[in-house]
């Protein structure tokens, strides 16, 4: 099967690499995977699944190669999905944290895939859960419900469609170690599939109140999918188990914070406190760890 192929040419530098892992939900994505320098993308358009290699060609260009029936889909969605419409340069800052972070990683651009299911399964699976866990679930998700992705890369895995999930039931996501509460709100998503897939063209405000309207999707649910579907570096999840301690630490030396001291901290950062939590996060930053874990849950009664 031969690739349809394509250069990409930015406004700007691009580190291809932490781009395009910033959509990463789980450390072992079975839609993503890196090669040296390439990296590897597979997700199901509407014209089907599809498996794009991106691999660098300039400071500010990028070489694609896309296999499937939706390969001409994901090329045309390249430009937005490296980060095109971004505009890094608009965000300047003196603060001693974060500005030597800006410069430490320039070419970190926010690109959104217009694809909402793809982010929102998968992060709903991950509510109250570690990552880990998490993970674990989705992948067994993808290697049971889900495709192989098409072209030549190994082990990747394109997302069960909505026809496939929505004829299951509850209890077989158990399986999944996926409790019912969680298990309901991918049910009654994958029902809305089309209705919720349009919300890429509304815009991320309306989007967002959408969302928050369903029953199970709050501000950690949100936050997550919108910085991944739009691009929205502002967007920040609310709710999470580590992150406001890593913002704390980061900004105070403070080992623990709650989401109002996160959001008091991130502040003077708006409209970019979602591009300043990734800065930290690829540049190591996180608080000390002691005290209880998140506990594994056991659903077996859920």
């Amino acid at each position: 099967m031969e690739p349809l192929r394509r250069r990409v040419s930015l406004p700007g530098p691009v580190d291809l690499v932490r781009t395009v892992r910033r959509f990463r939900l789980f450390a072992r994505d079975p839609g993503m995977r890196r090669d040296g320098e390439t990296m590897w993308c597979a997700f199901r358009t509407p014209d089907g699944p599809a498996t794009i290699a991106y691999r660098p060609a300039a400071a500010d260009a990028v070489d694609c190669e896309a296999w499937g029936p939706g390969a001409e889909h994901a090329l045309e969605r390249a430009f937005e999905h490296l980060g095109g419409r971004d505009d890094p340069e608009s965000f300047q800052t003196d603060d001693p944290v974060v500005a030597p972070l800006l410069r430490r990683f320039e070419g970190l651009r926010f690109g959104r895939t217009g694809r909402v299911l793809e982010r929102l399964l998968p992060t709903i699976v991950s509510q109250k859960v570690t990552g880990k866990g998490a993970g674990r679930s989705w992948q067994q998700i993808l290697r049971r419900h889900g495709e192989p992705a098409p072209g030549p890369a190994p082990e990747l895995w394109v997302d069960p469609s909505p026809e496939r999930l929505r004829g299951l039931a509850y209890y077989d996501l158990h399986a999944y170690g996926i409790e019912r509460k969680r298990a309901q709100v991918i049910l009654d998503v994958v029902r809305r599939a089309k209705r919720i897939e349009g919300l890429a063209q509304q815009g991320a405000e309306l989007a967002e109140s959408r969302l928050l309207a369903m029953r199970g999707i709050g501000p950690w649910t949100t936050g997550t999918v919108l910085s991944g579907v739009f691009g929205d570096p502002d967007a920040i999840p609310v709710g999470d188990y580590h992150i406001p301690n890593t913002v704390s630490f980061a900004f105070t030396g403070e080992p623990r914070g709650d989401d109002a001291r996160m959001l008091e901290l991130l502040e003077p950062f708006r409209p970019h406190r979602g591009r300043v939590l990734t800065l930290l996060m690829y540049g190591g930053h996180s608080a000390p760890k002691y005290g209880p874990k998140m506990p594994v849950r056991n659903i077996r009664r859920h």
